[in-house]
């Protein structure tokens, strides 16, 4: 027994100093700047030699608010490094842990400080959602290869970062109405927003070619609407394909993707488009337009006369379809369209002529006003904003309007010195269906060019505006309408690396852009798309681009 008891204490001894040696090892590890390809950059980050290691002991200590976020990075590292990393909520945790707490002194809601010492890592947040970026940018401190596949030695770099967004709306948009995706890929598309720290997905769900979610009080919606008979052949107007083209979202597949948006912290917003793009909803219910029928759901792309008409009906129809909307998404937001309305329609029916008299209106630009109004009270009355495309601004702006701009930032500019709130979404700048390359075997786009350097160039605060006008500006989100995006493949071609440029835009302080910065950055980056098996265009890792040319077809 006495010979025992020396050797048993010395075991554990030595497998102490083992212990403790695999972490001090790693103390005085020098970093590379490709260790440190955040994006997108920090407000503020300070290197510094030395390294965490992820091994068999690390826990991740959370309060109990933070536990789906520690679930979150849990299984993030735990696929990574091969082992299992248990959170801990109460009791003591153990040394060489992972804190994650939330801090009141943190100013800004979305801001995070993360600090990783050698035996050490804190993420700390102003709300849980400042606490899942930290976690998000941990993550690029890591491998690429650890997003999909186990690493050896899994460790990383000494860092202290503070940081948080310039601005509080950060949007990527996608058009289903045109052509949809199946769900798995919708989920694949939030998991890529919430890779860049975006925090809203507009959800483009109606249209003229296709009404694509769940209506349960009006099923000829989707029953009828959601089905087009063919589609237009590229850019020949004159032809389609004839094969039947159709599908849309049920309610259930509505609020799975939701849920899944909102533990990446990101709000779905819905459009319903109105008054025009109406086309789709005529077809299913003919009696609410302008006695312009029969209606087709259209197998072209473009701009057409068929309007909603304006009538106690109308409003009924389209205040129940709302209401279902709402009961779906939580968003504060509840996008109503109104681009591209003509106006012929109204100009030539009784009925709304009737309207704009009896309203006082001036015109057919007032009506709108005036639709747009009744539909904005409604949403109100029910604790929802809205917000359209900058043709609202036709005939008055509704009162408590928040207006996208796309026409460039005209529109943008005008509604903030009205003193209403702006998302920049420029064409010129910020849509994603231009054309990202001149080469002639570049996949079918709409027209124009907007390579990643001129998204990187973009800013969202016009010089136009003063001081106080700019804090009307919330951010800028890119739009990817599918008119000619027929794949998924194709959609993520469109996307990236141009996403990776508008995070920058949304993020990081204009005095710390740097494109040369950035583009070192980006390569890193490129590395994670392959990794997660993100199809991306190539161009700007090749060759420099040009922006000298900003012709559209």
């Amino acid at each position: 027994m006495k010979k025992i008891l020396p050797f048993l204490f010395l075991t554990i001894l030595i497998s102490a100093c083992e212990t403790g040696k695999s972490y001090t090892e790693y103390k005085d590890v020098e970093n590379t700047p490709k260790d440190y390809s955040v994006i997108p950059l920090p407000v503020r980050m300070n290197t510094a030699p030395g390294r965490f290691v992820i091994d068999e002991h690390t826990r991740i200590v959370a309060s109990d608010s933070l536990v789906p976020e520690a679930n979150f990075l849990s299984q993030l590292l735990s696929g990574a490094s091969g082992f299992k990393l248990e959170t801990v909520t109460s009791g003591k945790a153990g040394d060489h842990v992972i804190i994650l707490k939330l801090d009141s002194e943190i100013q800004e809601e979305e801001g995070y400080k993360l600090s990783v010492t050698y035996d050490q890592i804190k993420i700390s947040g102003k709300t849980s959602q400042g606490v899942f970026y930290g976690i998000q940018s941990l993550r690029l401190l890591m491998p690429a290869e650890a997003e999909v596949a186990q690493v050896t030695d899994l460790t990383i770099p000494a860092v202290e970062i503070e940081d948080a967004p310039r601005f509080s709306y950060r949007g990527m948009h996608l058009d289903v109405a045109r052509h949809m995706f199946p769900l798995e890929f919708i989920k694949k598309y939030i998991d890529l927003l919430a890779l860049h720290k975006m925090n809203r997905f507009h959800w483009h769900l109606t249209e003229d070619q296709g009404w694509r979610i769940e209506i349960k009080k009006y099923p000829k919606l989707t029953e009828i609407g959601s089905v087009r008979k063919g589609t237009m052949v590229e850019k020949n107007w004159d032809e389609h394909d004839g094969k039947e083209y159709g599908g849309f979202y049920t309610q259930e597949e509505v609020k799975e993707v939701v849920a899944y948006a909102a533990a990446r912290h990101i709000t779905v917003i819905p459009e319903i488009e109105m008054p025009g793009h109406a086309t789709a909803a005529l077809a299913a219910y003919p009696e609410f337009g302008n006695n312009t029928g029969p209606y087709e759901v259209e197998t072209k792309w473009g701009v057409f006369p068929t309007i909603f008409a304006p009538k106690e009906e109308t409003f009924k129809f389209l205040e129940d379809v709302l209401t279902e909307v709402m009961d779906l998404f939580p968003s504060e937001y509840i996008h109503i369209g109104g681009d591209e309305a003509p106006k012929t329609e109204w100009e030539e029916s009784e009925q709304a002529q009737a309207v704009i008299k009896r309203e006082g209106l001036k015109d057919e630009h007032e009506l709108q006003s005036y639709f747009i109004s009744r539909i904005e009270k409604f949403l109100n009355e029910n604790g929802r904003q809205i917000i359209g495309w900058d043709e609202i601004l036709e005939g008055g702006l509704a009162p408590n309007a928040t207006v996208m701009s796309w026409r460039g930032s005209k529109g943008g500019i005008e509604a903030a010195r009205q003193g209403h709130d702006v998302v920049m979404t420029p064409n010129d700048h910020l849509y994603f269906d231009y054309y990202q390359s001149k080469n002639e075997d570049e996949p079918l786009g709409i027209g124009g060019f907007v390579p990643v350097e001129k998204v990187y160039s973009f800013n969202p605060v016009p010089q136009e505006l003063s001081e106080e006008e700019g804090k009307h500006i919330l951010g800028a989100q890119a739009n990817l309408w599918t008119e000619y995006i027929k794949t998924t493949d194709h959609v993520e071609y469109m996307v990236l690396p141009r996403l990776t440029a508008l995070a920058e835009v949304n993020w990081t302080p204009v005095a710390k852009k740097d494109w040369g910065n950035f583009l070192s950055r980006l390569k890193v980056m490129k590395e994670r798309y392959e990794a997660l098996d993100y199809n991306y265009a190539a161009h700007v890792f090749e060759e420099d681009q040009s922006l000298d040319d900003d012709t559209q077809e």
